[in-house]
């Protein structure tokens, strides 16, 4: 069984899933950087040279593999649910927990680094507003919500297990 991370960027999939892949002893998987790793590029750069279509293949691709991992906490990139057909491979193996946090939160974390395509815009706030919009009810269809910017890393974790923990699919061996 594995941990699927899905939520906008900047929620924190990448940074919560570092922490409970610790917790639980399973494998972090950061769905982004396998596709930079596989295509020795950064998002960045894919996205400028080869467009968003190109890279919303390259991540489906990647989705195919790594949802065939077992105890791996996976954290995807944000436009992952936009493709139903990842959706339905990380859930054939997985528990989908959908990171959430207010505009403002997520704008805040975004702005400490540049490196966000469909940000590159003059009104990044409008921007990710319209982008959160048409991802939001892919992001509510999660066995799980978690707003990230209620709660520190540590709580959101322990959420998270305690979530798995009733539905049976962790046991109550996490460390800490």
């Amino acid at each position: 069984m594995n941990v699927v991370l899905i939520g906008f960027m900047g929620t924190g999939k990448s940074s919560i899933g570092k922490l409970l892949s610790a917790k639980l002893g399973y494998k972090f998987i950061d769905s982004d950087q396998q596709i930079e790793y596989d295509l020795k590029m950064s998002i960045s750069d894919i996205f400028a040279k080869h467009g968003e279509t190109y890279f919303r293949q390259a991540e489906h691709r990647i989705i195919k593999k790594i949802s065939q991992y077992n105890k791996a906490v996976i954290s995807t990139g944000g436009g992952v649910v936009l493709n139903k057909d990842n959706m339905v491979e990380l859930r054939k193996k997985g528990m989908v927990i959908s990171l959430s946090a207010s505009i403002d939160t997520i704008l805040e974390r975004t702005n400490r680094r540049n490196n966000r395509p469909l940000l590159e815009q003059e009104d990044r706030k409008a921007a990710m507003t319209e982008l959160l919009a048409k991802r939001a009810e892919f992001y509510a269809d999660a066995d799980l919500v978690v707003d990230t910017g209620k709660y520190n890393p540590q709580e959101v974790v322990h959420i998270i297990l305690n979530f798995l923990k009733e539905k049976g699919a962790v046991y109550a061996k996490s460390k800490g």
